[in-house]
């Protein structure tokens, strides 16, 4: 019978822990995600960044992705350090204090943005086509009377774009939502990161900061070493740091040399090969889980404590986690900048602030999925049913969770590069129409 996989010291079963079964809730990352949606509707900003080109655009969030990075190293270095060793509570005021910070400095900063007036809500207009489209007739009993008696060029008297304008951009964001949608599967591996990753780690030998030696002579040192565990959450610097060299290296070097030799791929072909790398890195995790799951079957376990629990571990080291890391790291770099700068690019200038706030919500929706798709997989018969112990993964079947997400990923690339393939040739199809002075505004 495998060990049990997480106990007080007391040996009492620790039910409030998180686990397979009992998932975080992801309602709080979809509710930030669509507050975000809705507020970036009802404003129009000016868009100096893309005045400037294609070009810079992509460096613009090449360098927003990789500032975001940054803040997360000091988080990742010291507040998971603090959380685990000291005190949670702790831990978790030092970002609810930086938040609040930021929300001042913000507030503070707000005369020196560049900003328009609200001009309506292009989600509510885009509802509106879509409602009139699917029903005719219901829309003639109920449409709204001003709009009845324009004429073609005349605009209505409420603010905002004309009929004609809305129409125009409800067609390109027809065409732009299904390859926005394919970006949902991916989601649902890059969130694994932020919760099974974590959940496996510590399922698995975390070391002392300073180990067991007879040449540290200082008691003082051993007995801090002793005490404080490298913090699980220190493995998510591997992505940091993966995305805060490459990022750089890809800007100066790598996008100036395939710009020159005409090869540099579009923002579609480079999502493409970020859900790539994206289902290695959860191949990668289904692999090490059949290893550890090896050690556990055979009663090869050691004990470690973190914080208050105490966790029946494999002997293998948490370091093994490292290439899982490194690999949605590098997914990040070419699926989410990308993505952001495909949203941004391609929508046209009164929605792009509506096409950003989508994008940002179905990565939410990825996190609900994802983790609805655990709580599924947690009901009895299921592979990560474990009712006598929450916290406990030596008696789930978490690789074959990890491989289920795999299969999902590959399926949905083949879908996408479908997608962005009859995608680019109908933007193709259409420059080639329209002349090198088509212009959205």
């Amino acid at each position: 019978m495998p060990a049990s996989g997480k106990h007080h010291p007391g040996g009492q079963v620790d039910t409030t822990a998180v686990c397979p079964s009992r998932p975080p809730c992801p309602w709080l990352f979809l509710l930030v995600d669509v507050s975000l949606l809705l507020s970036l509707t009802r404003m129009r900003q000016s868009q100096p960044v893309m005045d400037l080109g294609r070009d810079a655009t992509r460096r613009f969030f090449n360098w927003f992705y990789w500032s975001i990075n940054l803040g997360a190293v000091l988080s990742l270095l010291v507040v998971a350090f603090i959380q685990q060793n000291i005190s949670f509570l702790l831990g978790y005021s030092i970002p609810v204090g930086c938040v609040g910070l930021a929300f001042f400095i913000f507030l503070f900063a707000t005369p020196v943005f560049i900003t328009k007036p609200p001009t309506g809500s292009q989600v509510s207009a885009m509802l509106k086509l879509a409602f009139r489209n699917c029903c005719p007739r219901l829309w003639q009993r109920h449409r709204d009377p001003q709009g009845t008696h324009l004429l073609p060029g005349q605009r209505s008297p409420q603010p905002g774009p004309c009929p004609q304008e809305d129409i125009a951009n409800f067609q390109v964001l027809v065409k732009i939502l299904p390859v926005m949608v394919t970006l949902v599967p991916y989601w649902m591996v890059y969130f694994q990161m932020q919760s099974t990753y974590v959940l496996q780690g510590l399922h698995l030998h975390i070391p002392n900061i300073f180990p067991a030696n007879p040449a540290n002579s200082s008691l003082t040192l051993r007995s801090w070493g002793d005490n404080y565990t490298i913090p699980e959450a220190w493995l998510l610097l591997a992505n940091v740091l993966v995305v805060l060299i490459l990022v750089p290296l890809k800007d100066h070097l790598i996008d100036p040399l395939l710009s020159r030799c005409k090869l540099l791929p579009s923002a579609l072909q480079k999502m493409a090969l970020g859900m790539f790398f994206g289902f290695t890195s959860v191949i990668a995790a289904g692999v090490l889980e059949m290893e550890r799951l090896h050690y556990i079957h055979h009663n090869e376990t050691v004990t470690q404590q973190i914080g208050k629990d105490l966790y029946y571990a494999a002997p293998l080291t948490i370091w093994w986690q490292v290439p899982q890391y490194l690999l949605i790291g590098i997914s990040e770099i070419f699926a989410s900048i990308p993505g952001l700068e495909f949203a941004y690019s391609e929508a046209p200038r009164s929605m792009q602030g509506a096409i950003m706030g989508i994008f940002f919500c179905l990565s939410g929706v990825g996190s609900l999925l994802g983790s609805s798709l655990v709580a599924l997989l947690s009901l009895p018969g299921g592979w990560l049913h474990c009712p006598e112990d929450f916290g406990n993964i030596n008696n789930c079947r978490m690789d074959l969770y990890f491989f289920l997400l795999a299969g999902i990923q590959a399926v949905t690339v083949l879908l996408f590069v479908w997608i962005a393939g009859r995608y680019e040739r109908g933007s193709q199809g259409l420059a080639s129409r329209s002349g090198p002075s088509r212009d959205r505004d």
